[in-house]
Order: structure tokens, then sequence, then C-alpha cells
């Protein structure tokens, strides 16, 4: 990885990860579902037990959730750090990484898991990439923009 990302990584996987898990609760909430039960859902990917773990299925939710933010992250920014395009048009990159998230997320992670969950439904769908264009892609465009522009600064 290349040196100096580990600040706007983690800031990055803050900012989007926060948006994106209030999203999620306040649709939870919208659609009479529980974040909790959220949160529980989220951990059953990678821990199929995690539903009937109360509290504790939950909170691991939430670290299920901010590492895999985490990882889309770190895969924007080492490819920002080698192609300057990116951090150059960080609305129009910030868009496209938002198509690919979902596009990975919803098209081959979930429904390897959940093969019940696809097709997914048109709320679903507009939902769904509203939330990783507009709460994940963007903002993750931006923070490795400022990032990368504040560092050709000083070089």
């Amino acid at each position: 990885m290349p040196k100096g990302l580990l600040r706007p990584i983690l800031l990055a996987t803050l900012v989007a990860g926060t948006l994106d898990i209030l999203a999620a609760i306040i649709l939870s909430l919208v659609f009479g579902r529980g974040p909790m039960n959220m949160l529980r859902f989220v951990a059953s990917g990678p821990f199929p037990g995690a539903t009937e773990w109360g509290s504790a299925g939950s909170i691991l939710g939430l670290v299920v959730h901010f590492t895999l933010m985490a990882i889309m992250v770190t895969a924007y920014m080492i490819l920002a750090a080698r192609r300057p395009a990116l951090p150059a048009k960080p609305l129009l990159w910030g868009v496209i990484y938002g198509l690919v998230t979902y596009v990975v997320m919803n098209l081959i992670v979930v429904p390897l898991r959940f093969p019940a969950a696809f097709p997914p439904s048109p709320r679903g769908v507009g939902t769904q990439l509203f939330c990783h264009i507009v709460l994940v892609g963007i903002p993750i465009a931006w923070i490795a923009a400022r990032h990368f522009r504040n560092r050709s600064a000083f070089a």
C-alpha cells in the first residue's frame, strides 16, 4: 500500500461507513424492522448464527459493516494513488465507484450468501443505488481527492 494512506482511509471509512449505516438504520425504522435486527442480519453474512446472538450480534454487525467499508475505501485509495484521473474528478469517479460497489455487493456478494434476496425489488435497487453512489462512492472520492490534492501541494 502506498505510504500516507492510513489517515484518508480511516477518515473515508468513518464518513462513508457512518452515512451508509445511518441510512440503513433509517430504512429499517421506516419499514418496521428494528436497527438491531438489521445489524444482526449484516453480521449473519460471514457469521450465520449472528441473528440469534442478541446485542453481541448487533455489535458484530457494526464491525462487519465497517470492515467491508474499510475494504471498499482501501481499494479506491490504492487505485486513486496510481491513477491521478480519479482524484482529479471526484464527482465523476465517486459516481462510478458507487456503481461498482453496488454491483459487487448487490449482484455478487449478497446473492452468494442470501440467494433468496435476488433479484432485488425496484425500491431496493433505488435505495441501494442512492446509498452506494451518494453516501459511499462520492464521499470516498472527495476525501481521496482532498488527500491527493494536499499531498501534491507539498510535494
